[in-house]
């Protein structure tokens, strides 16, 4: 495991580097790494720390929607409004509905196979465009109109969305039916977990008031609650729907509400930590690709991804409606929904696993979605915020 761990971070961060090197996001580098490294080329991690990966790159996630919430204007969301709430759902449900309508004739699937894989892939990355938000706040960029807000917000809470529908179709794809509830679901876990998240927030402040911690045991603290959150998500599942990945972001928001200051020294904290976070992340995103899958697929399967991503586009564009932002600001906002990455990873192999007939299509379809849209989109966010915001 050790000299796994030695790999991870000396190849990803220099293969990250030459990749930023040449213009190119860091997080392609890291992701190559992966691939390289992982079972399904040189095999040169050790089974143990494959085996915890899925925990390795929760807990990056984790780090990242910290620093997020003790970033996020509450007031500036606030003044968002309407496409803050809409940013969550509705490119989601067009790229969805575009995958319904395409990939039969694409890849020879039935619909609902079709929706399956469109709730795989429908998903953004928070892990890829929540940095890159972060960045643009800091350095001033699209934050008079709160573009940055609206769109890292989104990316957290249409993951929640996705993984639900996600859940329901595969029910059905197994012979069962799907309920009403399935649905109700959704706002539930949303609610749920941005109450339980700004209660702890709120917990959490008055702690730190009342004792004193040092800056650095307090983010020890923050993760260590975080931890328990996300963990009771997994704990009551089944029981009643709960976001704790949301929860942990409504944590970091809480606490910049309430203790502005801190919250500005925290999140220097966890920009440090998201420095090896973001290595393991992706090389471990890169390590789950199979590119023999990849490979069979072909040009069709990428084609239809690039396909579903103008429907979501459109999505955005809805969403934007009636709004102050202009022609430019909106075509930065439809790019920075482009990368895909950790959630395909982490569900897109749960078909297969299932035993559902469109298993290995699905599990294709979710490593050439990375592949594809993680280095587009962040390129594409990378080359044009100058210029459109």
């Amino acid at each position: 495991m050790l000299l796994s761990l030695a790999l991870v971070f000396l190849c990803g961060m220099t293969l990250g580097k030459l990749f930023e090197m040449l213009k190119l996001p860091r997080l392609l580098g890291m992701i190559m790494t992966g691939i390289i490294l992982g079972p399904y080329a040189l095999n040169l991690l050790d089974g143990s720390i494959l085996n915890i990966s899925a925990e390795l790159r929760q807990i990056a996630l984790i780090i990242i929607l910290t620093r997020a919430g003790l970033n996020l204007d509450v007031d500036d969301l606030k003044r968002a409004g309407r496409p803050a709430i809409l940013m969550c759902f509705v490119p989601a449900c067009f790229e969805i509905a575009g995958m319904v309508l395409l990939a039969p004739s694409f890849l020879g699937v039935t619909r609902l196979e079709a929706a399956i894989m469109g709730t795989v892939i429908a998903a953004v990355s928070p892990a890829v465009v929540v940095p890159r938000m972060l960045k643009l706040i800091e350095k001033g960029y699209g934050t008079e109109k709160s573009i940055p807000q609206i769109i890292m917000a989104g990316a957290s809470v249409d993951d929640v969305f996705v993984i639900v529908l996600f859940t329901a179709f595969t029910g059905l794809a197994e012979g069962g039916t799907i309920s009403a509830l399935s649905f109700v679901s959704i706002p539930i876990s949303i609610l749920s977990g941005l109450a339980v998240g700004v209660l702890t927030g709120i917990l959490m402040s008055v702690f730190f008031t009342k004792f004193h911690i040092r800056d650095s045991g307090k983010v020890i603290l923050i993760l260590s609650v975080s931890f328990l959150l996300v963990t009771a998500e997994h704990n009551i599942k089944g029981i009643m729907g709960f976001s704790g990945l949301l929860a942990v972001m409504a944590l970091g928001a809480s606490l910049r509400l309430r203790k502005y200051e801190l919250s500005r020294r925290l999140s220097e904290k966890f920009s440090k930590l998201w420095v090896g976070a973001e290595v393991w992340l992706f090389v471990f995103v890169g390590a789950t690709v199979n590119i023999s899958y990849a490979l069979n697929a072909g040009l069709m399967a990428v084609a239809l991804i690039l396909c579903v991503l103008v429907f979501r586009m459109l999505g955005v564009s809805v969403c934007l409606i009636r709004t102050r932002l202009n022609k430019k600001e909106r075509i930065f906002t439809a790019i920075a929904y482009i990368p895909k990455a950790t959630v395909q990873a982490a569900i897109g192999g749960i078909p297969l696993a299932m035993g559902l007939a469109c298993g290995d299509i699905v599990l294709t379809a979710a490593v050439l979605s990375i592949l594809v849209t993680a280095p587009l989109g962040a390129s594409l966010v990378d080359a044009t915020y100058k210029k459109l915001l």
